[in-house]
């Protein structure tokens, strides 16, 4: 493992844990100024951080083990994948662990604890938004695998990094399949991180939300580390996002000085992306519930059809 490996290796996963929750109030603020609402401050996710840590955390009595040790294991899935995924260079020491696969892999791997953690104090509302999640995962991460195989046909390789630096070097050409898989991983990112019109992760409200359901028991720092990994998921997404349609600006194994000019590109790409994103919230209402499993089926349904299209131009 090379110096350069190792620095690019650290380097995002400090960039990640540091920018996440950024990302979030970049959304949030954005989405309030779109809606002519008072925008809370850029730095409000750090501000909530920071309370929750210095808070007590209450613990049912009938809480298990489980119940605690979740929010850990739920934030080490969150930054190890970001770790995988290349946002600023392609010389990773886990770039042969960074396969497609087990990048769903750690996201099913933290959706089952979570579920299994609101499960665990038997409340209504834990165990309504533990089935909810399981349905949106058992929907979305097909979806999402069938988008990630779409790329992988076009690298021949499921390894990341080696689709990052295919897409990279080839000349710019509009795929029809990508196109498709764009809309697909679009729909699939709205769902998984419970963003409108699939969730609101502004509203408290008993019988629609999800993700806030899953959370209602803990507080303090378990609290705290269940927010930044949300975060993370969010930031995480945005990468999976920039470096399958957007990998240009990610330095290479033979070049790390581009490590320079490759993190004010990452900003520059989540800024506009955290734009569009809450541009898409406000355009949208929130669906009901019941009408989730037909916006993801139909999001699995574009990422198979732009996977076989592709096949159809190549053969």
């Amino acid at each position: 493992m090379s110096f350069t490996g190792f620095l690019s290796q650290l380097l995002e996963i400090v960039i990640a844990i540091t920018l996440a929750p950024l990302l979030t109030g970049w959304v949030n603020q954005w989405r309030a100024w779109l809606q002519n609402k008072s925008a809370p401050s850029l730095w409000q996710p750090y501000r909530l951080l920071h309370k929750l840590f210095n808070k007590e955390s209450m613990v049912a009595d009938q809480a298990s083990r489980l119940f605690r040790t979740a929010p850990y294991v739920v934030f080490g899935c969150m930054t190890l994948a970001c770790a995988i995924i290349p946002t600023l260079s392609t010389d990773l020491p886990l770039a042969p662990a960074a396969d497609a696969i087990a990048l769903v892999g750690l996201f099913a791997l933290a959706r089952v604890f979570f579920s299994l953690a609101a499960m665990d104090i038997g409340t209504s509302f834990g165990t309504m938004g533990a089935r909810r999640e399981m349905l949106i995962g058992f929907l979305a991460e097909p979806a999402l695998l069938m988008v990630l195989f779409s790329f992988s046909l076009i690298a021949k390789s499921t390894s990341l990094t080696t689709i990052v630096e295919t897409l990279a070097h080839r000349e710019f050409t509009i795929y029809p399949g990508m196109a498709m898989a764009g809309v697909a991983f679009t729909m699939v990112s709205l769902a998984e991180n419970a963003r409108v019109p699939v969730d609101n992760p502004a509203t408290h409200l008993e019988l629609t939300m999800i993700h806030e359901a899953l959370i209602l028991e803990y507080s303090g720092r378990h609290l705290a580390l269940l927010e930044w990994a949300a975060s993370l998921k969010l930031f995480a997404y945005s990468c999976i996002g920039l470096a399958l349609f957007f990998p240009w600006g990610v330095a290479e194994a033979d070049a790390p000085l581009a490590m320079l000019l490759a993190l004010p590109a990452l900003v520059f790409k989540l800024a506009i992306g955290g734009f569009l994103l809450a541009v898409l919230e406000t355009l949208n209402a929130k669906m009901r519930v019941f009408r989730v499993p037909e916006f993801l089926g139909t999001a699995f349904l574009l990422s198979v059809i732009g996977m076989l299209v592709h096949l159809l131009l190549v053969h």
